[in-house]
């Protein structure tokens, strides 16, 4: 990216992210809270669900930008019951997150999630021996940078509802045009993913009129692996994906999952 500026404009900020407090959540019945300071003054909070078997791989998981990880406390149990352990984390402002949500920050704080697991869920994991990360919308974003910037350190990357093109979901998500506005000032997740090798299986709703499936195709061209698969949902919206498809949903996941893991 050769210039930050607008993904950080505390304006585009407003529009992109929506951050909400975790107060009045209950505690996590079966998640453990988990904390990573990712700079001197700012902390991410997680919930970790552990798989029963400690052995296994960990999905590190990026929320959407009007989500949290506790949102996450029922659908945890989908990846823990086929082996896999979920960890999802909030972005800075979110959840018990500290600090002011932005875009390069989200990239930032990513890449330092993935430096610090060994030594803060390596404790709770003993047996974990493969990491894979997934993003859904915003939190595209950060998986497909962990995957560029981390490549050797995870197996596969998962995407859904991903976009692909940051000027454009600026536009509709606000109605401001962005005309001729410099395509490098945004995530830059297109151009990433022409140098991602790594195993990647993307995930979107055939109908979602939010970010279009188009921008998951153009991802999916552009990305560089040799392995790699598409899966549209049929009548599926950008929130909706589980009412339409949670069957392929969650079988697409585990077989790419698994593929990878026992290969």
């Amino acid at each position: 990216m050769n210039n930050p500026s607008l993904i950080d404009h505390p304006q585009v900020a407003r529009i992109l992210f929506h951050p909400r407090s975790e107060q009045g959540y209950p505690p996590s019945q079966g998640g453990i809270e988990l904390h990573f300071p990712v700079t001197g003054e700012v902390t991410l909070g997680g919930r970790l669900y552990r798989a029963t078997n400690s052995e296994g791989p960990l999905m590190l998981y990026w929320h959407g930008n009007g989500e949290i990880a506790a949102d996450y406390e029922d659908i945890s149990t989908f990846y823990t019951e086929i082996g896999i352990h979920f960890l999802v984390v909030d972005f800075r402002g979110y959840g018990v997150s500290t600090g002011i949500p932005s875009g390069t920050a989200l990239l930032k704080d990513a890449v330092a999630v993935v430096g610090l697991l060994n030594s803060i869920v390596g404790p709770h994991l003993p047996g974990m021996d493969a990491l894979f990360v997934m993003g859904r919308s915003m939190g595209s974003a950060a998986a497909i940078e962990i995957a560029s910037r981390c490549p050797e350190k995870i197996k596969g990357l998962i995407l859904e509802s991903a976009f692909s093109d940051t000027i454009a979901l600026i536009e509709r998500l606000s109605g401001i045009s962005l005309q001729g506005t410099d395509p490098s000032m945004g995530f830059g997740s297109l151009e990433k993913m022409r140098s991602i090798q790594i195993p990647s299986l993307l995930i979107h709703g055939q109908e979602d009129d939010l970010i279009p499936v188009s921008d998951s195709q153009d991802l999916f061209d552009a990305c560089a692996a040799t392995q790699k698969q598409l899966v549209r949902i049929p009548h599926a919206g950008h929130n909706d994906l589980m009412l339409h498809g949670m069957q392929t949903y969650f079988e697409s996941i585990g077989r790419f999952v698994a593929t990878i893991y026992n290969s």
